[in-house]
């Protein structure tokens, strides 16, 4: 399917790793010029290398933290000026820390609101006037499973992307019809973080293998762990204009596991 989307520019953050970085690969795959983000530069270039590998457009590494709003400023103003325009907004952020309620404190609370609540508006306030003057601006928020399913000892993921989803609902009504807003929301996959916890299993003795403690994340009806590029390549379709009535919508990318029937 060509998604129509060569020669747009796409803005995705915390895009070093995991699922941001694959949601950039995957625009970058066709054709869209990205600009990825992330606070260590080292770990920021070598994505750029990777995301350069499969991309047909181009790619630009832009340093910056979530929580600091001059930095976001400064990314969406790179964006701009680097390829004179934005179509694509993909905001993206590392999980808070887990907990319980009662071990969560104020703190706890406010660095996970600004980290994962504030980094989208600031980002969706700036970018707006931009993504207004595209042709299909899009708005892609990369959130959790969590906003359909609570999940245990989660308590600031459970209850902080909630916001994220209210905010996407809302957007998809203010900035329609230029502007087209929806959510995905994941479940675990084959992410850097997943590996790295995989691998401590191992080390700990709770599985015999890598590939067993794999298994042990699956937990779906496919009865496997999502491969990232399967939400990115899920991200790029929602960019595009082959998904053009979809807006507003929060989409599971799961296997299944999710419970909730809407």
């Amino acid at each position: 399917m060509d998604l129509q989307i060569n020669g747009n520019t796409a803005l995705v953050t915390a895009s070093s790793s995991g699922l941001g970085k694959a949601s950039a690969k995957a625009l970058a795959r066709e054709g869209v010029n990205v600009v990825i983000n992330a606070r260590n530069p080292e770990k920021l270039n070598a994505a750029k290398a990777e995301i350069e590998t499969v991309a047909a457009g181009d790619v630009v590494a832009q340093p910056g933290d979530l929580t600091e709003e001059d930095d976001m400023k400064e990314l969406v103003r790179t964006t701009v000026d680097e390829f004179g325009g934005l179509d694509h907004l993909v905001t993206s952020a590392g999980g808070p820390p887990s907990g319980s309620f009662l071990d969560t404190d104020d703190e706890d609370w406010y660095a996970a609101y600004d980290l994962l609540v504030m980094s989208v508006v600031r980002l969706a306030r700036e970018a707006h006037p931009h993504l207004r003057e595209s042709d299909h601006g899009t708005i892609v928020n990369i959130t959790s499973r969590s906003v359909k399913e609570s999940l245990d000892n989660l308590v600031l993921s459970n209850s902080v992307r909630m916001s994220v989803i209210g905010l996407e609902k809302t957007l998809s009504k203010e900035f329609a019809p230029e502007v087209r807003a929806n959510a995905v929301l994941p479940g675990p996959h084959e992410t850097e973080r997943i590996e790295n916890l995989v691998n401590a299993a191992v080390d700990r003795g709770d599985y015999d293998s890598y590939e067993e403690g794999l298994d042990g994340w699956a937990g779906n009806p496919l009865e496997r762990i999502g491969d990232p590029m399967e939400l990115g390549n899920t991200v790029a379709f929602l960019s595009s204009p082959q998904s053009g009535f979809i807006n507003g919508t929060a989409i599971p990318i799961d296997g299944g596991s999710t419970g909730a029937n809407l």
